[in-house]
């Protein structure tokens, strides 16, 4: 089965908690503060593995999660870094963030990586708290949560060159004449599923890669039929070969139908249009389709989608004719065409607020308990060791330093009331 989109979520490791300890040591009097630091929790890495062709393995796993990083012990040992969670993908992969729409990473080449999330840091052991005012203290800080998050992972084929066209027009036909890729190819009318490459490999050495791509039909850029499952794949293709059938034995008018799937085109990415673009006339060994040419080519002088008139190569991939001058000059063309950036993926998701969120947020539950939340509060208490009143005391001043005491307040918050962040709850002293 190809899968060429799928969401998973993951999970980067926790950095691991400091220690509370001290020197024990005979003849060592006064010997302070010895608690070490956590570890580093392990990030979550996408590589590129060149033996993938589809993300049909994330089908069955969709939750990926690194180790957390070891805890800080006595002596001022610094806890264990857990190593990075390699997740592999294949080649044309694009890693989106499902909640933001941004593009964290695009994977293209063998080798490629990013981190695409990032494990917490380690929290601190109480030698990082000792001070003249307090020279034992009993204070260190539980490891950083790691990121978590859900993305969308998106593969783009690879092909330098795309077959576009509607359904039954020859599309694949055409590949597995010029390469030795076997797609399936039927006598009735059909659409090909997904797509198949091929490596064209010309007299001369050239070679490059050719891509059929899924067959489109009206309204396809706004999700009709296949839709985005072909559109997504247009985008890295440098060449576009316009594959149109010249029989007219189903009643279709060719031109018609080259204005329809550049109509699609354009509605999906306007861009997309600027790419060089040759008009491949298939089915010439039929009895009208000459004459549908010659009408072809004087309605395409009329054409205002195209930046430059495409340029048309007459072929039958039944008896071979014209193929040769046909890879000759795709070739040439895309010799000199460069590498096309992939759209954004913003562009296609719903508009999301990119401000900064706020430090924390009150509400207040039926029963009268005052609820903290926020990012950055609860960070902050997710690093609080609670087993000690030190640190507590600690988060204490914290939160009176980020203003959450005085919106309380201002809120109407007494003496005696009970707040709770997450799941644990103190009471409030103005």
């Amino acid at each position: 089965m190809f899968v060429d989109q799928v969401k998973i979520n993951i999970k980067a490791g926790n950095g691991g908690n400091g220690m509370v300890a001290f020197r024990r040591e005979k003849f060592v009097p006064n010997g302070g503060p010895a608690g070490g630091d956590g570890g580093r929790g392990g990030n979550v890495v996408f590589e590129v593995d060149e033996g993938l062709r589809t993300l049909m393995d994330f089908r069955y796993q969709r939750k990926f999660k690194a180790k957390n990083g070891g805890n800080g012990a006595i002596k001022s040992m610094t806890g264990r870094g857990a190593d990075d969670l390699i997740v592999q993908v294949p080649e044309g992969t694009t890693v989106i963030n499902n909640e933001t729409g941004a593009v964290v990473g695009d994977l293209v080449h063998s080798g490629d990586s990013v981190i695409v999330a990032h494990g917490g840091r380690g929290g601190r052991g109480n030698i990082h708290f000792a001070s003249p005012k307090n020279p034992a203290p009993e204070i260190a800080e539980n490891g950083e949560p790691g990121e978590e998050l859900e993305v969308r992972l998106e593969l783009k084929v690879l092909a330098d060159v795309g077959l576009v066209g509607f359904p039954s027009v020859g599309k694949s036909t055409l590949l597995a004449t010029v390469t030795s890729a076997k797609p399936k190819i039927a006598e009735y009318h059909f659409t090909t599923l997904v797509p198949n490459l091929g490596m064209v490999r010309l007299a001369d050495g050239q070679d490059f890669v050719m891509a059929d791509l899924p067959g489109l039909i009206e309204g396809a850029a706004k999700g009709v039929g296949l839709g985005f499952q072909f559109l997504r794949h247009v985008e890295r293709t440098r060449v576009i070969l316009h594959v149109i059938d010249m029989s007219g034995v189903e009643g279709r008018d060719p031109y018609d139908d080259f204005e329809k799937i550049n109509q699609e085109l354009k509605t999906y990415d306007p861009d997309i249009l600027k790419r060089p673009q040759i008009v491949v006339a298939n089915k010439m060994d039929m009895p009208d389709a000459a004459d549908n040419l010659a009408h072809f080519k004087e309605q395409l002088t009329q054409d205002k989608l195209l930046a430059q008139a495409p340029e048309v190569f007459a072929i039958s991939t039944i008896t071979h004719d014209g193929l040769t001058p046909l890879l000759q000059r795709t070739a040439e063309v895309l010799a000199k065409t460069p590498q096309f950036p992939v759209k954004d993926a913003t562009v296609k998701t719903a508009e999301y607020d990119f401000k900064e969120k706020p430090a924390f947020t009150i509400t207040r539950d039926p029963d009268g308990t005052w609820i903290l939340s926020g990012d950055k509060l609860e960070k902050l208490f997710g690093m609080t060791d609670v087993t000690h009143d030190e640190s507590l005391l600690r988060f204490a001043r914290q939160m009176r330093g980020m203003g959450v005491d005085a919106a309380l307040r201002d809120k109407g918050a007494k003496n005696g009331d009970t707040v709770q962040i997450d799941d644990f709850s103190f009471e409030y002293l103005a």
